[in-house]
């Protein structure tokens, strides 16, 4: 009797991830705009490393040839882009990054009206009781992050409000990613890398020395981040 393996099925494992990607709305003229990034990186050559970069071209009327070429400078220097945003589909070859769809300013679709059941009250707020270490990244969206503790660097706290760290800064906070511009950052000693709030940063070049390990909290005032000292 001769028997025959059946040839065994190899499953597919898929998992999901969420990753932060900083979303580029360019303006025109182009050439100012390329010019401004690259004053960023001549400030932090390794700010976009390793980033997911989205491309919003909602702001700009490019043709497909422009689509190229920008995408392509922003691949001369180093800078990856993940997916477009704000343009037709009829604009894109397969030379291009995909279109994205999905993301937080999505088309609100009409459902019919149904009855309301009572949710649980939203957690506003996130408690870290630990340090949070060099390569660790803390996100919540839902509201305020604080941290009894420092924040090592290259570690990074991404949080839809607010963020306390009752220690040294010394990596990465981005405050209000959700468009919540009143967002502040306050912490007991400052040297960070990058302080962020509602899509304005600045890094730690831009952060006056004399500031440096003092308690102090940021703010956005317009279009402008302020740095002042906790008195």
């Amino acid at each position: 009797m001769q028997l025959k393996a059946e040839p065994q099925r190899q499953l597919v494992r898929l998992r999901g991830r969420s990753y932060v990607a900083f979303v580029f709305t360019p303006s025109m003229p182009i050439m100012d705009w390329l010019a401004e990034i690259d004053a960023t990186l001549a400030r932090s050559p390794g700010f976009f490393v390793g980033r997911p970069i989205v491309l919003d071209l909602s702001a700009v009327d490019l043709s497909r040839q422009g689509i190229v070429q920008l995408v392509t400078s922003l691949s001369d220097r180093d800078i990856r882009v993940l997916g477009l945003e704000g343009v037709d589909a009829e604009r894109l070859d397969p030379r291009l990054p995909p279109l994205l769809t999905g993301g937080r300013q999505c088309v609100i679709e009409q459902v019919p009206p149904r009855k309301e059941e009572p949710k649980p009250a939203p957690v506003a707020s996130l408690l870290i009781d630990t340090p949070v270490r060099s390569g660790q990244c803390v996100v919540f969206t839902e509201g305020d992050v604080t941290v009894l503790g420092s924040v090592g660097s290259g570690a990074e706290i991404v949080a839809g409000g607010s963020i306390h760290v009752y220690g040294t800064l010394r990596g990465r906070a981005m405050a209000g990613i959700n468009g919540k511009a009143d967002a502040r950052i306050f912490c007991q000693r400052i040297e960070a890398e990058l302080l962020a709030i509602d899509g304005y940063y600045q890094t730690a070049e831009d952060i006056d020395e004399t500031l440096r390990g003092q308690a102090v909290q940021a703010w956005l005032d317009g279009d402008n981040m302020k740095i002042t000292p906790l008195n």
